[in-house]
């Protein structure tokens, strides 16, 4: 992808292994909590930016570790969700969000038709054809492509408790999803999810609708919780667990 000389010299995505010889190709769209200079850290401090609010805290390290245990392409997102949300249609209220979980987003407030439409060329787009770009190759070379969207989730929201260490998403298409949750939960050691808390929803989600359902292929969507991730041990341990699941 070409760089920018006004984003701060990173690009919308980052792609590993592009010629990954695995069936599967992941992305992860919450991987950073990057915000451009030119946004000023979208007036957030420094401890709010660290937050699950602006990331999928852990997610990119278990991506990266399932790319080279699966030898699989994987797009990861390198914009925070605060500024845009690439996994939202964007219709929704919540692509660029004034508010997340309590805290008010002040670069987001009232933000025009034109800053909007600036975001969404400069970082939503870019990172879909990097996704888009991967899995055109793969099918001019005649070669499957499974997508695994990754995903993390905070141990509590709103004072709720998630007991799911390991949680999977899906919509009307279980092929995956049925045997993933049958194998993750054929041990009885862990606490498995499904569509808990989240499904996938169409009408909200964007990549797994955009990439896998409109193409019909074999897909799922997972979310580890945040604090079974929080280091690289843990997030390769996680990754090799869910590796062998899906092998």
């Amino acid at each position: 992808m070409q760089r920018r000389p006004d984003d701060d010299s990173v690009t919308a995505s980052r792609v590993l292994r592009p010629q990954g010889a695995g069936r599967f190709v992941l992305f992860c769209d919450h991987a950073s909590n990057h915000i451009p200079a030119e946004l000023h850290q979208l007036g957030l401090p420094a401890a709010e930016r660290a937050r699950h609010i602006a990331w999928d805290i852990g997610a990119a390290g278990v991506t990266a570790a399932l790319s080279e245990i699966l030898d699989a392409p994987a797009i990861l997102c390198n914009t925070s969700r605060l500024v845009i949300d690439c996994n939202r249609q964007l219709y929704t209220a919540d692509l660029i969000p004034e508010i997340s979980d309590g805290t008010m987003i002040p670069g987001n407030r009232n933000l025009s038709e034109t800053a909007r439409a600036i975001r969404i060329e400069r970082w939503f787009h870019p990172y879909h054809n990097a996704i888009e770009s991967v899995l055109l190759d793969r099918e001019a070379k005649g070669v499957p492509s499974v997508m695994v969207s990754i995903h993390s989730m905070t141990a509590e929201l709103a004072g709720q408790p998630r007991p799911w260490q390991i949680a999977i998403s899906s919509h009307l298409d279980r092929r995956m999803a049925e045997p993933v949750l049958a194998a993750l939960r054929r041990s009885g050691d862990i606490v498995v999810g499904d569509n808990q808390p989240y499904d996938v929803n169409p009408e909200l989600d964007y990549s797994i609708p955009c990439h896998a359902l409109r193409r019909r292929r074999l897909h799922i969507q997972v979310e580890f919780r945040q604090n079974e991730i929080l280091d690289a041990t843990s997030q390769y341990r996680w990754a090799l667990r869910f590796a062998q699941v899906l092998m």
